[in-house]
């Protein structure tokens, strides 16, 4: 389970950040209903289970504050409904070196530690990820913790399948107009405004709809 220090609504402000983040996105419903395929790729991660209902599709930045701040609500989303209910993440790399991050994640696949190394890449977050000037190679020091072999991991990411990963991702991401993160999908509709209200608001429409 996530780290609970991860839950920042209070103090540090972020998820006035992410809320305002939320209504300067643009809204490409129709991007989202013609490109339906560009939402989920047989490489995302995935968590929950296969034949659930509804799908909760996140284009993430692992550097992103807002994305940081929004993972324990979906987290939370995901051990209310553990049935009903399914994560599928994208890259949506848009932060300096944040594709670097990204190939370290998928460098963990590999090793069978991927939901591991994500939660360890966001609580140390703010170590590693100043967007001024990003520290990415200081997160092997939180990923080697967890049960990553770093060594291998370096090597594992150089390849061209995460590669092509990456680059798929941000080319999914330019088709359904994504220019912001976190942006949601909950069974191929776009959450507006992105709160951690509106994302539940939707995902119990898409839940009441599939389990009548």
């Amino acid at each position: 389970m996530l780290d609970q220090n991860l839950l920042l609504g209070a103090g540090d402000g972020r998820l006035g950040v992410l809320a305002n983040d939320g209504k300067k996105t643009n809204e490409p419903t129709k991007a989202a209903t013609a490109n339906a395929s560009s939402l989920i790729r047989f490489h995302s991660p995935a968590t929950g289970p296969a034949g659930a209902k509804v799908t909760i599709v996140e284009f993430f930045d692992p550097s992103c504050e807002a994305c940081r701040a929004f993972y324990p609500h979906v987290k939370a989303i995901l051990a209310e409904n553990p049935a009903q209910v399914r994560l599928v993440l994208r890259y949506a790399a848009f932060h300096k070196d944040s594709g670097l991050v990204v190939k370290m994640l998928e460098a963990t696949k590999g090793q069978g530690l991927y939901w591991q190394a994500l939660e360890a890449t966001l609580k140390s977050q703010p170590v590693w990820a100043d967007h001024g000037k990003p520290q990415v190679q200081a997160l092997w020091n939180f990923l080697a913790p967890v049960g990553v072999d770093v060594e291998k991991a370096k090597r594992d990411m150089e390849s061209t399948r995460i590669a092509e990963i990456l680059k798929q991702d941000m080319a999914d991401g330019v088709a359904l107009e994504v220019e912001r993160t976190p942006t949601f999908y909950v069974n191929g509709k776009l959450v507006s405004p992105v709160t951690p209200d509106g994302l539940r608001a939707k995902v119990r429409e898409q839940i009441n709809a599939a389990y009548p």
